[in-house]
């Protein structure tokens, strides 16, 4: 009987773990974009997937500057942003979209910043095994461009 409850506790834990470990191999669920310059989180991104590509939304703006809330207004506005997005509320806003899965990184996509309203091609990967994604944004070549490591929340 021991031997029965002993195998079956096992069983849970290794069914537990890989369950984990699957849901740690996409960039799907929600991370804290953190500032490649100041290392300030600046927001809560929620990542999510329909029909193979990814989107992301911003669910929370944190740590604005007075300056940025004097310039956006609170809550912030994308004030630099052209068409649909010109002066709309950053929070519930797709700043990510089209990303698809490419071998062990995600891209061919478009990723907005909704400081300066420019968007840029964009380059996922998973790293520190599933718990960091870097986040590169370039014009042209990858090798171009400018990376945040976002954090897994």
């Amino acid at each position: 009987m021991k031997s029965l409850l002993r195998l079956a506790i096992a069983a849970s834990l290794l069914l537990g773990a890989s369950a984990a470990f699957a849901a740690n191999d996409s960039p799907v669920g929600t991370w804290k974009q953190v500032d490649d310059a100041t290392h300030k989180p600046t927001s809560i991104i929620q990542i999510t997937e329909d029909n193979g590509k990814l989107q992301g939304k911003v669910l929370q703006v944190m740590n604005a500057t007075p300056e940025d809330i004097a310039r956006d207004g609170n809550p912030p506005k994308c004030t630099q942003c052209n068409g649909d997005n010109k002066n709309q509320p950053i929070i519930g806003m797709t700043i990510m979209w089209g990303v698809s899965k490419d071998d062990d990184v995600w891209d061919g996509g478009k990723i907005l910043d909704p400081k300066s309203g420019k968007i840029y091609k964009v380059k996922l990967t998973l790293t520190d095994g599933g718990q960091k994604l870097d986040v590169h944004g370039y014009i042209g070549f990858a090798l171009l461009g400018r990376s945040q490591v976002w954090e897994r929340q």
